[in-house]
């Protein structure tokens, strides 16, 4: 009876502390298979994230009263198809750029770091001024790429449109960011990050970026720009500067996105990019179509995207994929890890599960 006793007072105590913690476990397990055709080689494989990223996170707030509370997410990368992690960057300089080809970062899928909080590494303080974020975090000119592209920049028919963002193309190490509350549909996201280099050496990896959105109903428009410093040396001094127009309109029937995107490169041609699409609820799931261009001077890729999702429960999704590319001006980017020649074209499809928790 003592035991009995002890053990329901262990259980009262855990569960009071419990119901005073707010960590939260979550996470996505997504997995297809995937092939690429090219004019030189085919690949196939099993991929991760063909429909969303795969990750394993921690997240947990705190009340401070005063209407201010702290909170933390540590979210990690996942490479379930061979069990790894996936790899980050500490400083925004080791990072290459956007591998269209893959629709992924191959730093980031070099499996050789284990497992590291690459995707989300933040801790913040937020009132009725806004949220102040630190660490690492997405970078506001991709989120509008992400959120505007109906395939997520997930998977083969992730938008070639997308910007390059030097070495945060996709997040940024070392960041302060300041996320305002919402008034009247009008939100900004304004942020700094840092190489963390010596006043004597070049500022590489250091940057800033501010996102301005708009949200009212069916609406949703969205300006980004961001410049980071990518200078080797202190001789001289150069950079990546993007910034992109969104916006998407629910018309119920269909939800239609579009984007224009535009990078700039010390001594480099200027890439531009642009992409049409939507998301169409139909036959119980939802079919995502994109059309999306980009062009360096005379190089040039265009990309036709079809998918659609099947829902199997509110937490797991089955989802397929198909896309062609088209080459010119000496483009010769392929899908899903084929090879084509120059001015060639490539096709690639996925079949897939994504379980989230």
């Amino acid at each position: 009876m003592k035991k009995s006793l002890i053990a329901l007072a262990v259980l009262a105590a855990s569960g009071a502390a419990m119901a005073q913690s707010s960590v939260t476990l979550f996470g996505i397990v997504d997995a297809g298979y995937a092939v690429g055709k090219g004019s030189l080689s085919n690949k196939t494989q099993l991929k991760n994230s063909g429909y969303n990223s795969s990750r394993l996170g921690f997240r947990g707030v705190e009340d401070l009263g005063g209407g201010m509370k702290a909170s933390f997410w540590l979210e990690a990368g996942v490479n379930n198809d061979d069990g790894s992690g996936a790899g980050t960057s500490n400083n925004n300089q080791s990072l290459p750029a956007w591998n269209s080809a893959d629709g992924k970062n191959s730093a980031i899928n070099a499996r050789n770091q284990g497992l590291t909080f690459n995707r989300r590494s933040t801790v913040s303080l937020e009132g009725s001024m806004g949220e102040l974020r630190l660490g690492r975090d997405y970078t506001p000119q991709f989120w509008s790429e992400t959120a505007y592209d109906p395939f997520g920049t997930n998977g083969v028919g992730t938008t070639i449109a997308f910007n390059s963002g030097g070495n945060v193309g996709v997040r940024a190490s070392n960041s302060i960011a300041w996320l305002s509350p919402s008034i009247s549909g009008f939100k900004i996201w304004a942020q700094t990050y840092m190489g963390e280099n010596a006043s004597t050496a070049a500022q590489n990896g250091d940057g800033n970026a501010v996102r301005f959105t708009y949200d009212q109903g069916a609406l949703s428009l969205a300006y980004a720009t961001s410049t980071v410093n990518t200078s080797a040396s202190t001789a001289a001094s150069t950079s990546n500067k993007t910034s992109n127009f969104a916006g998407s309109y629910d018309l119920g029937v269909a939800k239609l996105m579009a984007q224009s995107n535009l990078t700039k490169n010390t001594g480099a041609s200027d890439t531009k990019g642009s992409l049409i699409g939507a998301l169409v609820p139909m036959a119980g799931g939802t079919f995502r179509i994109s059309m999306a261009d980009r062009k360096t001077g005379a190089v040039e890729a265009k990309q036709t995207s079809l998918g659609f999702v099947m829902p199997l429960s509110k937490r797991t999704d089955l989802y397929t994929t198909y896309a062609r590319l088209a080459n010119s001006g000496g483009s010769a980017v392929a899908l899903n890890g084929a090879t084509t020649a120059a001015n060639a074209s490539s096709t690639g499809y996925e079949f897939g599960v994504k379980h989230a928790f």
